[in-house]
This record gives structure tokens, sequence and C-alpha cells, in this order.
């Protein structure tokens, strides 16, 4: 079975990687605009061939979009029109709803999975990727009424070539969830970087005192803005949503520190600790 690879980064390359040790697709062609990732995708052996996007439609049977969500809701619609009845395609990225409704009247839209891989790092570029990613992480399939049962069927293989488990649910639903346990952390990530930033000027200073609290907390803060403008501008209610209610909880602690109510203190500490029997 032949691939079309459309985006050779981090995920679209961790995903081939695996699916070609697990022999589930024989021959991988490659679709970027950046030529330099084409090149190393290749040497890497992530790809087999660089293609422009026509060729490596027509001659694959699965079509993976592996691009920034604003990239997938522009070039979807074109992969869409390109394919035929026994083709199949899907999109990994981290917002669903805009996607979705984009192809909502696609007379191809059967032959689209929407999918959300729950993996990643705030590392990017072929040169990242790992075939051991996936192991053992959440793998979500969107609205999966609205694809042909042979699509789903084929991409439910995929994950479990993946070694993923799956989960289901609509766009709408996948798009609340993701603005809470992904969305928010990286918006976090991003603010407490730009606080340490602004406050502590030496950097010598910062690189040296850095715990590793400090440091797992600012990592999503390396994450590219290519990739995350355009989620925060898909989920945007989501993300104000859950937004609001994180400014909420600042307030709540800066509150009690600015009272001396270190009683509240230990209780806002106290329920935050739950979260120890959820992620353990």
């Amino acid at each position: 079975m032949n691939l079309a690879l459309i985006g050779v980064g981090l995920i679209g390359g961790s995903m081939a990687l695996k699916l070609k040790q697990k022999h589930f697709v024989s021959k991988v062609f490659g679709v970027d605009f950046n030529e330099n990732h084409l090149a190393e995708a290749k040497k890497l052996n992530i790809i087999d061939e660089i293609s422009d996007l026509e060729n490596a439609v027509k001659n694959s049977d699965i079509i993976i979009i592996a691009v920034p969500v604003d990239a997938t809701k522009n070039i979807l619609p074109e992969i869409l029109n390109l394919i035929s009845d026994k083709q199949t395609v899907l999109d990994v990225g981290s917002t669903k709803s805009g996607i979705a409704k984009s192809i909502e009247n696609n007379p191809k839209r059967n032959r689209f999975v929407a999918t959300h891989p729950m993996w990643g790092t705030e590392n990017s570029g072929p040169q990242a990727a790992t075939a051991d990613a996936f192991a053992e992480r959440a793998a979500v399939i969107c609205d999966e009424e609205n694809s042909a049962k042979d699509a789903l069927d084929l991409v439910k293989k995929l994950y479990e070539n993946l070694e993923m488990n799956l989960l289901f649910m609509n766009s709408e639903d996948h798009d609340i969830h993701t603005a809470y346990i992904s969305h928010i952390s990286h918006i976090t990530s991003y603010a407490l970087a730009n606080t340490v930033l602004e406050k502590e000027r030496e950097e010598d200073t910062i690189f040296q005192l850095a715990s590793s609290g400090f440091s797992s907390t600012v990592r999503l803060a390396k994450s590219h803005p290519e990739m995350w403008v355009p989620i925060f501008r898909q989920n945007k209610e989501n993300v104000l949503d859950v937004l609001n209610e994180h400014i909420t909880q600042l307030r709540k602690f800066k509150s009690a520190l600015e009272k001396d109510n270190f009683e509240y203190l230990e209780e806002l500490i106290t329920n935050a600790n739950k979260i120890r029997g959820i992620l353990k």
C-alpha cells in the first residue's frame, strides 16, 4: 500500500517511520513546501520519493495530511477533488470542527476521516521524528458516522499499527476537551516564559538556576508559532473559555497571597492535588 505524506515533519514523519517499520505501507511519497525538510526526510528514509501533491495523491492508497491546521483547511478540499472512491484521506490536526466544516458539502466527504493522535513535542522537522512516538497513547477519531466504513476501518488499522488507543467523539467535543488539556498548557507555558524573560534579565541566571520543574513547565514554550497560532485561531472560543477560567484560578492564588490567607492557599493546593488520582 502506498502512502502520500503531506507534511514530513515531526508528526507525519513519526507516523511514516512506524508504518514502514510495521510494513503497513510499502512506499511513501513526501510532499512539503520546505525543500530542506523533504531532502532530510528522504535521507532519513521517512519518505521514499519526493513528489508534488497531484502525483503523490493519485499514486497512493492513503493520504495523511500532517500540516498546520489552517493549511489543512486549505489543502483538504483540493485533495478530496483528486481522489477516487477507493482512496482514504485523514488529517492529524489538533482542531477538528473548522476542518470538518470546510468539506462538509464535498462529494468525497465520506473518504475523509478526521483524527488527532495525541502526541507531540516542542521539536519540529523530520529530524525530530521517531518511530516509537505513539505507543500506548490516545488517538481520537471524530465524526465517524460521516466516513465510509472501509475508509474508517483502514484508519483504525493504521492507528492499531501505530499501537495507539482509539477514542471516538464528535468534532465539537474534541475541540472543547483539547482546549482544556492541551491548548491551555501551551498558552500557560508561553506566558510563563515571557514572564521570566521580562523579569529576569540575566540569561545566565535563568540557565544556572532553572530547576527541572521550571524546565518542564516552560518546555512547551519552545513550540513553534507556525503550528500554534493557527490552532488558537481555529479553536478561539474554546481557548478563551478555558483561559478565562485559568485567569480566575490565578486570581484566587494572588488574592490569597495578598491577604496572607494561607489557609485558603492550602485549600487551593489541596484541591489541585486531586489531579494525582487522574494522572498517575
